[in-house]
């Protein structure tokens, strides 16, 4: 059954959640892209998107007139953003959305709303919370649990047994040693080598990270 999405950001991650619908498709329709929501899209992503022929159908309002049965997703990076927009719109229903060339292995969950890129790789016994955003070559390994709205950039690596909190922001080829918590609310810089446990809404970075 093909289902109707929309995805709520025209940015750059939203354009990219286009493209792991794309794939999604690709071999088998699941979804049908009704259009992009979006409060202040520049000129160049309203030209990409009518490239591509997606409508933008206004600001992020219009998820509360559309019909229920219209899924949704968060193509927006800022975990702040998102944790927002979910708590305004408890009834909608949340797509998930795994790309084909992700690898999840055994006893995964995944929770509604939440968006794997491709090149990532979950390995067993992974918990991963409502609209975690997992991109492009992430690597997590087992035992790990990442919290609600929290996110990963390209090629971050989560070894075992970590505990990502909810609307931790781990940056691109950042590495979280295995066993370590990473607090909610907490920003890992970019190319940082978590040691030792952050604490809620701090920044570490550098290696290792402080």
């Amino acid at each position: 059954m093909i289902r109707d999405l929309v995805v709520v950001g025209c940015g750059g991650f939203g354009r990219e959640v286009l493209e792991i619908v794309a794939a999604i498709n690709h071999d088998r329709a699941d979804w049908r892209i009704v259009g992009v929501l979006d409060d202040a899209p520049c000129d160049a992503d309203l030209r990409l998107l009518k490239e591509r022929d997606v409508d933008h159908l206004g600001g992020v309002g219009v998820l509360a007139e559309l019909p229920p049965t219209t899924y949704a997703v968060l193509g927006i990076g800022s975990p702040a953003a998102r944790r927002v927009i979910s708590s305004r719109h408890p009834g909608r229903r949340w797509a998930t959305l795994v790309h084909p060339a992700a690898t999840l292995g055994s006893d995964v969950t995944v929770a509604p709303g939440a968006v794997i890129a491709p090149g990532s790789r979950l390995s067993t016994h992974i918990s991963v919370g409502a609209h975690v955003q997992i991109d492009q070559n992430v690597t997590v390994g087992h035992d790990s649990r990442l919290g609600d709205f929290c996110r990963l950039n390209p090629q971050a690596c989560i070894s075992g047994s970590v505990d990502i909190g909810a609307g931790a922001y781990v940056g691109a080829n950042a590495t979280v040693l295995q066993g370590l918590h990473v607090g909610e609310g907490s920003i890992v810089g970019a190319g940082a080598v978590v040691v030792r446990d952050v604490d809620s809404a701090r920044t570490v970075k550098g290696v290792p990270a402080r």
